[in-house]
C-alpha cells in the first residue's frame, strides 16, 4: 500500500526533530531548477503570483534566495517533522512508536509543487509553492506541466499491480498524479460531517481525518481494502451506501 497526501503551507523549522534517520528526495535536480526561477521573483511578483501578503512575501523571497544545496541535518529537516497544519497534526508522527516511522518512510509520499514527490524522512528546506501556482519554467507553463507524468511515473515504479494507491491529498495537488498514468486504482476516502440535516464535507474536519486515517494505517498494518474500511477514529464510519468502488465514504 501506498499513500498520496498534500504537504502543508505552515511549517516548523525551530523544533528538533526526534530522529537523526533521513533520505534524499529524489527530485532535487527538478527542485533546483524551481528554486533557480524562483530567485529571480521580486517580492512583488511573489505576493502577485501566490496571492500573499507583502509580509509573507517577503518571508519567501528570502527563503528562495538562502535554499541551497547540498541538505544536511544542519540546514535542512525531515518532510514529516516539518510540515504542520491539520493533516500532519492528526499524523503526529512525534508519538508514532519508534518501530513505526520504518513503515511510514515505507508507505507515505507527500507530493509537493518544489520537491515533486517526497519520502517522510527526506530533508526539505523552507519554501512556498503551492502545485496550483501558475509559474513558467522553460516551455511549462504550471506546475502540472513541469512534473507532466513524471510523479505518477515514480508511485508507479513502486506500486506492486496488485498494491493499493490511497489517496489522500486535496484535488489541487493528486492533479499532479494523472489516473490515467497509473497502473493501479486510486482509492479516495472522503469525510464527510453531518450538519444542518445533511452530510457534507468540511474541509477543516477532512484535513484533520486524513491525517488520522494515515496513522490508523501504520499503526494497524492495513493493508486491504476491507481493513481500511474498518476505520473508527475520532467517531468516523464507514458507509457502505455513500461509497463508490474507487470512493470510499467515511461519517460522523
Amino acid at each position: 500500500m501506498k499513500i498520496i497526501i498534500s504537504p502543508a503551507k505552515s511549517l516548523d523549522f525551530e523544533t528538533k526533530a526526534t530522529t537523526s534517520l533521513y533520505s534524499e528526495p529524489r527530485f532535487l535536480d527538478k527542485s533546483e531548477k524551481l528554486n533557480k526561477k524562483l530567485r529571480t521573483l521580486s517580492k512583488k511578483k511573489i505576493s502577485e503570483l501566490m496571492k500573499i501578503s507583502d509580509d509573507l512575501a517577503m518571508l519567501n523571497y528570502e527563503r528562495n534566495q538562502e535554499w541551497e544545496l547540498p541538505f544536511t541535518l544542519e540546514n535542512a529537516k525531515q518532510a514529516i517533522y516539518a510540515f504542520t497544519g491539520e493533516v500532519f497534526r492528526g499524523v503526529d508522527v512525534v508519538t508514532l512508536p519508534e518501530i513505526k516511522v520504518p513503515i511510514l518512510q515505507d508507505k507515505l509520499r507527500v507530493l509537493s509543487g518544489l520537491y515533486g514527490l517526497l519520502k517522510p524522512l527526506d530533508l526539505i528546506q523552507p519554501y512556498r509553492l503551492e502545485m496550483g501556482t501558475r509559474l513558467k519554467v522553460g516551455r511549462a507553463d504550471n506546475l502540472y506541466k513541469f512534473w507532466d507524468d513524471q510523479l505518477a511515473n515514480s508511485l508507479n515504479e513502486e506500486l506492486d499491480n496488485d498494491e493499493l494507491l490511497i489517496n489522500l491529498a486535496s484535488s489541487e495537488y493528486f492533479k499532479a498524479v494523472p489516473k490515467k498514468v497509473l497502473k493501479v486504482p486510486m482509492i479516495t476516502p472522503v469525510f464527510k460531517d453531518f450538519k444542518n440535516g445533511q452530510y457534507k464535507t468540511i474541509m477543516t474536519y477532512a484535513k484533520k481525518a486524513r491525517g488520522l486515517m494515515v496513522r490508523y494505517i501504520i499503526e494497524n498494518d492495513v493493508e486491504t481494502l476491507e481493513e481500511l474500511k474498518g476505520f473508527n477514529v475520532d467517531g468516523y464510519g464507514f458507509s457502505e451506501e455513500m461509497s463508490t468502488k474507487t470512493d470510499l465514504v467515511f461519517t460522523r
